[in-house]
């Protein structure tokens, strides 16, 4: 892989992640394109404008040299004070409560956060807390939002207009899409986002909502620098998403609405065997790129730069842009795990808060949402086993790593959620006495595809175990995430449930959180019901004597 890819491209599964102000010398306002019933209708002025975008894409060389000589000549304004947000994604089999996660967030000081969709108990949790908040509407909606107007205003009714009071939630922005041009998808959502766009930004105008303000969050692989000159001020859009993404950017341009962009430093790393490791970070000692007059000393500017320039092509100068995710994985991966999560957000939440900016974009204290709050066990795997290890906590609420978000730079530990409850400290696991092992590799097969075995590949915190070990681990995976019902450790005779915790000093075994499914605990509730129930009765019967 070229350098240009590893700098510019960053693929990832979605859901599958301070704003910048530029006073410079010239804003060129390009007309809005206006979707009629899904469609656009290209007046003379569009195809006018559409004729001068064809012209720009052929001035490659003179687009480098005006976005270098902007940036020597003009400085960034950027925002007093600003915190990092954090994303938080619910693909978890066993979710924490609401409420006490909120109260986590407010007592480590997170002031913004990023919901993949609009969870009502989450909403609910978040009233009062003035907490900042930026809710998703899922990929799988855009089509009907697209095509029904009325699909748009009840979603903005039921989930923003319900909680947007004084003393509500605190609702910035409405996120349509969550990189709905990724490549995978192979266009599915291309023609539906815009339209979607236009829907839901008349919805929250209809609902006098005008301070909320909608954006796109898009993947970093939209744009990219040509394999001949890999260098930001080169950056341009994929050209066959060329249009459709300048059409967005228009859309949010003239109604003062950011861009949104996910980048992923360490998947630069992860698609690339020969990609340099330092560069990945935000003080690594590698040799820097440059670009001109300029110097990148990490793929994140080099990256992020490469959106601007590509940006500024099309006469898009000074746009707010957010960094919708970014982070790192403890797990799933050789280069996944706690040390090198918290040196890269430490070094994150440090660089943005800092307000040195980009290169390109210098004096800019950065608008950025981590990813991701909690680890998600449920998330698809197909991008790669670390999916489920992005959290900066664990499953259960727990800390991984110390992390200091008012960019410091300090070891502060983290507060964890609190009054989380478990099931029992019991653990399923292979039996020793088990003399008939022919069925055991079918057996961890089907633990593991119904569950949670990540951690067992190469270079995962528990790839050193033996057989027997694994398979222990994929047994316990399975037992937990099912609740630990009983039967749930019979795997035809080879399971034996334990209260010794099979756990060593790299590889721990979990004991799942409690969320009332536990049939241990209803069990319990069923008996104290009953006892309930019996008194009832009896007090009853001698009422009537």
């Amino acid at each position: 892989m070229a350098l240009s890819h590893a700098v510019s491209a960053s693929l990832t599964e979605p859901r599958t992640k301070s704003q910048i102000q530029s006073p410079f010398i010239f804003v060129l306002m390009l007309k809005p394109l206006k979707p009629q019933n899904g469609k656009r209708k290209d007046s003379t002025k569009n195809k006018q404008e559409k004729k001068k975008m064809a012209e720009s894409r052929n001035n490659f060389f003179p687009h480098q040299i005006l976005c270098l000589f902007l940036v020597s000549q003009v400085s960034i304004v950027s925002s007093n004070s600003s915190s990092v947000g954090v994303n938080w994604g619910t693909m978890a089999s066993h979710q924490l409560p609401p409420q006490n996660v909120v109260k986590m967030l407010k007592d480590n000081g997170f002031t913004k956060l990023k919901l993949f969709e609009a969870d009502q108990n989450i909403l609910d949790a978040l009233i009062g807390s003035e907490i900042e908040v930026m809710i998703g509407i899922p990929n799988r909606l855009l089509k009907e939002v697209a095509q029904d107007p009325d699909v748009a205003a009840s979603w903005v009714e039921e989930n923003v207009t319900a909680y947007y009071y004084h003393g509500g939630v605190n609702i910035k922005y409405i996120a349509v899409g969550n990189e709905p041009f990724l490549q995978t998808y192979n266009g599915t959502y291309v023609e539906f986002t815009l339209p979607a766009l236009v829907n839901i930004q008349r919805a929250l105008e209809e609902a006098d909502l005008k301070t909320v303000k909608v954006t796109v969050p898009f993947n970093a692989d939209i744009y990219f620098s040509p394999e001949s000159n890999p260098v930001p001020s080169a950056g341009d859009f994929r050209p066959e998403l060329r249009d459709a993404t300048i059409e967005i950017i228009n859309f949010l341009y003239t109604h003062d609405s950011p861009f949104t962009v996910n980048i992923y430093p360490f998947l630069s790393l992860y698609g690339n065997a020969y990609f340099p490791l330092d560069f990945a970070f935000f003080d690594g000692t590698n040799k820097p790129l440059r670009d001109g007059d300029l110097v990148y000393t990490n793929v994140f500017d080099a990256n992020l730069d490469t959106l601007v320039c590509a940006m500024e092509r099309y006469s898009f100068l000074g746009m707010k842009i957010i960094v919708g995710e970014v982070g790192w994985p403890t797990d799933g991966d050789k280069n996944a795990n706690s040390k090198s999560a918290k040196r890269f957000n430490q070094g994150m939440v440090k660089h943005a808060m800092s307000g040195n900016g980009t290169p390109a974009r210098k004096g800019v204290i950065m608008d950025v949402y981590l990813f991701s709050l909690v680890d998600e066990d449920a998330k698809s795997i197909a991008p790669g086993t670390f999916e489920r290890h992005w959290g900066i906590f664990g499953f259960d609420g727990r800390p991984k790593y110390e992390l200091d978000l008012s960019g410091q730079g300090k070891d502060y530990p983290l507060v964890p959620v609190e009054d989380v409850k478990y099931l029992p400290k019991t653990w399923c696991v292979l039996d020793p006495n088990a003399f008939n092992l022919d069925d055991l590799a079918d057996n961890v097969d089907y633990a593991c595809s119904l569950s949670d075995c990540t951690s067992l590949g190469y270079g995962s915190s528990c790839n050193h175990l033996t057989n027997i070990g694994n398979a222990s681990y994929a047994f316990n995976m399975y037992y937990q995430m099912h609740d630990q019902n009983t039967w749930e450790c019979d795997f035809l005779g080879l399971g034996l449930i334990t209260d010794e915790d099979p756990s060593d000093e790299l590889c721990e075994f979990p004991v799942m959180i409690d969320t009332g499914n536990s049939p241990r605990l209803q069990h319990k509730s069923l008996r104290m019901l009953t006892r309930v129930a019996a008194t009832v009765l009896v007090v009853l019967v001698l009422s009537l004597l």
